[in-house]
């Protein structure tokens, strides 16, 4: 079962909109200008140790470049408690493993694609302090000069990373992208720091463009859910005051207290993930419509019913491509 911080960020930046805002910010400006961004989308498949799934998710994008060559976006969203020292060594080993997966599905290529590995983070230890690049974990003989010499030998990796805990509030708050993903990335940035509560109320000009949206609803609702995750009874009284702030006292207060009820009586966990699978579910029927793919009304209340959210990535990822219900949804396909 993933956590909360994982499904909270899967759900935003398993969008390819809203993941090209995430990828926008940290990729090099070069790189950023040769994306055809518009390409963008996302690929099923995981390369994540099934043990690690507790504290991490793994997202896959592929797009084109203006040239019309192919580029790998290899996404590793990370959520661990603290830093991990031997960060470089596993994305190294994730990034091996998509190319031998794509050696499989291309045998007759002779080069292999461009993946461009990334790891965002935001844990409550301060900045990211684990080495980036896998020559830096090799014990090395001393002496500046021996130590390039025996450096040139060793494997060379390195991996992108977004350290939201070193950024600020109003760089965050600045970035191109979606209401959602700057949500996002501030919620995520001070959700550990304690801050969390005084912040919220500052950033309700962000809720209203966020509500104003088309999906408003749905990702307020999302939102307020991951914020009532937190055991943190400030984080609660400011979530209630910026729902104040965006409709009537009325309104604001049946919305928290169905949230909260639905928190309680599923447990904090299965209330998010509930609050989740909902917005997936609707995300899977509006991309079928998008795609001309018919959906009868009992495969309709079929996936809006459905609350398990690794089915509902799994129907995700298959209504990308799909052309008939039948490629969604798994008795229909067999």
């Amino acid at each position: 079962m993933s956590g909360p911080h994982d499904l909270f960020a899967r759900y935003t930046f398993g969008h390819p909109e809203r993941a090209a805002a995430e990828l926008r910010a940290v990729l090099p400006a070069h790189v950023v200008s040769e994306v055809d961004w518009p390409s963008l989308r996302r690929e099923p498949g995981s390369v994540v140790d099934p043990e690690l799934r507790e504290t991490e998710s793994d997202l896959l994008f592929t797009a084109r470049l203006r040239t019309g060559q192919p580029l790998l976006l290899y996404v590793l969203i990370e959520h661990q408690s603290s830093v991990d020292r031997w960060m470089a060594l596993r994305m190294l080993r994730y990034v091996v493993r998509q190319v031998e997966r794509w050696r499989q599905e291309h045998p007759k290529s002779t080069r292999l694609p461009l993946i461009l590995p990334l790891v965002m983070y935001h844990g409550p230890d301060g900045v990211w302090t684990a080495p980036r690049r896998v020559e830096d974990l090799f014990e090395l003989p001393d002496g500046e000069e021996e130590r390039e010499r025996w450096r040139a030998l060793v494997p060379r990796f390195e991996y992108l990373l977004d350290d939201l805990t070193a950024e600020r509030e109003e760089a965050l708050s600045a970035r191109p992208g979606p209401p959602l993903a700057r949500l996002t990335w501030l919620v995520l940035r001070y959700g550990r720091t304690g801050e969390l509560a005084r912040k919220l109320p500052d950033w309700v000009a962000l809720f209203t463009q966020l509500q104003a949206g088309p999906e408003g609803a749905e990702y307020l609702g999302v939102i307020i859910r991951y914020l009532l995750c937190t055991e943190d009874k400030a984080v609660h009284a400011a979530a209630r005051q910026v729902l104040h702030s965006l409709m009537d006292e009325q309104r604001a207060e049946e919305l928290m207290g169905t949230w909260a009820e639905e928190m309680i009586e599923r447990g904090v966990q299965k209330g998010l993930e509930k609050g989740l699978a909902k917005g997936r579910a609707e995300y899977i029927l509006r991309i079928l419509t998008a795609r001309g793919v018919h959906v009868d009304e009992a495969s309709r209340q079929r996936i809006l019913s459905c609350s398990d959210v690794a089915t509902l990535d799994r129907w995700f990822d298959r209504s990308l491509n799909a052309t008939a219900l039948s490629d969604v949804l798994d008795d229909l396909a067999q």
